[in-house]
């Protein structure tokens, strides 16, 4: 009888350890989706954490300059496009009200970079596409020396998702709809990180994590 409680005692020990291993791996996997399930959504043609993007400095609509290393602490959404791009025109609307949803969100900035030729150039594209001034902060690089000497960016609109250490997260290749709630839940999860290590390449997950955009996607 004394083994046998024993072997009970033994069996209920290992049962009750299995429930809690289950419970903990099922959190964490719960997490986990939780965690990568906008970058998977949204699928954004780079993904990682092993760039720390280019710093620069450039004049502003506002007649001052600013410099991307002066964003840390902060996330950055930094916006590539120029007039002559009929894409970025159209998308630059869903940026403006993307940054007008987080003007209360003080360590989340948009920053929106022209290649265009001057600081009046922009002010007026902007003004027309969006009938007022930009509820972002809008450069100018004339020469191109940030945009494609730097971030190598020649086909436009680019949007890169800079984090508060200054390390590139994301980069979206084309004009897209910021308005979405997935970005912004994208947005708020670079800000607040919880581990999600699923990394992107031409557009697709890659790496030991990529079976977790598959799960997610069906």
């Amino acid at each position: 009888m004394r083994q046998l409680a024993q072997l009970v005692q033994v069996a209920f020990i290992f049962v009750a350890a299995f429930a809690v291993y289950s419970f903990v791996a099922t959190a964490r996997d719960g997490e986990r989706r939780s965690a990568c399930g906008p970058l998977c959504h949204l699928q954004p043609n780079y993904a990682g954490e092993n760039r720390l993007a280019p710093d620069f400095e450039l004049d502003t609509t506002r007649r001052g300059k600013v410099r991307l290393s002066s964003f840390r602490g902060k996330v950055v959404i930094l916006n590539f496009w120029t007039k002559n791009c009929r894409p970025c025109l159209e998308e630059m609307p869903s940026l403006g009200e993307l940054a007008q949803s987080l003007r209360d969100e003080p360590d989340i900035a948009v920053l929106a970079v022209s290649t265009d030729e001057s600081v009046e150039d922009v002010q007026n594209t902007l003004r027309s596409v969006l009938g007022r001034d930009p509820p972002f902060v809008a450069a100018v690089d004339p020469e191109s020396a940030v945009v494609a000497g730097k971030y190598g960016t020649r086909l436009y609109p680019e949007t890169w998702l800079v984090d508060a250490n200054g390390v590139i997260r994301a980069r979206f290749d084309g004009a897209r709809d910021w308005t979405s709630s997935m970005v912004l839940d994208l947005v708020k999860s670079i800000r607040d990180p919880i581990s999600c290590s699923v990394e992107f390449e031409n557009g697709r997950s890659i790496g030991d994590e990529a079976s977790v955009c598959e799960d997610i996607a069906g």
